[in-house]
């Protein structure tokens, strides 16, 4: 189903930075398990050599013009459903983060450990009920979120998330 929008946003890519069209970045999964994640690129191409890891932000630089359009609508994310496909990820679960700064939260945030039971989600609870990541604060907050949703996983509110998602893709409230 995804493919004619795939095909589209790769060639769009292509035509609109240097680069490969798809980003693979290592994350942290299920019990602390690390894979590499697809997304399409949205960034210019070696964005972190000069910085490191470091979170994106409002106005941030890296983003291409065309990034920003596929990060606001979601669509970068499409992807990812290869890491579904791969038992990876889940639809819905605590979106997975990079190796680096999940061994920092680990020491620094309180039970992050108990969101790393789950198989991390495309979206999740903490995506539909918070913004984006642009600090440690944003992330502490998140995780309470991320918490919650570990403790009531149901079909029930996957289903609610999956719809407040598709909600915030057709209404363009990504970042």
């Amino acid at each position: 189903m995804t493919l004619p929008v795939t095909l589209v946003v790769v060639l769009l890519v292509w035509l609109t930075s240097p680069g490969p069209a798809i980003y693979r970045q290592k994350r942290v999964g299920k019990f602390n398990r690390q894979f590499t994640m697809y997304k399409f690129r949205t960034m210019h191409l070696n964005a972190e050599t000069g910085t490191g890891p470091v979170w994106a932000s409002g106005d941030d630089p890296r983003i291409t013009p065309l990034g920003f359009w596929l990060r606001k609508l979601r669509i970068d994310e499409i992807p990812q459903l290869l890491n579904v496909l791969n038992g990876d990820m889940s639809l819905v679960g605590p979106r997975p983060e990079r190796p680096f700064f999940v061994e920092q939260f680990l020491k620094q945030i309180p039970l992050y450990h108990r969101r790393l039971r789950v198989r991390p989600g495309i979206t999740g609870w903490a995506q539909v009920k918070w913004k984006y990541d642009e600090s440690f604060d944003d992330v502490v907050e998140k995780t309470k979120y991320d918490l919650f949703y570990v403790e009531n996983m149901s079909l029930r509110m996957d289903l609610k998330i999956l719809i407040n998602t598709i909600f915030t893709m057709v209404s363009g409230k990504g970042q």
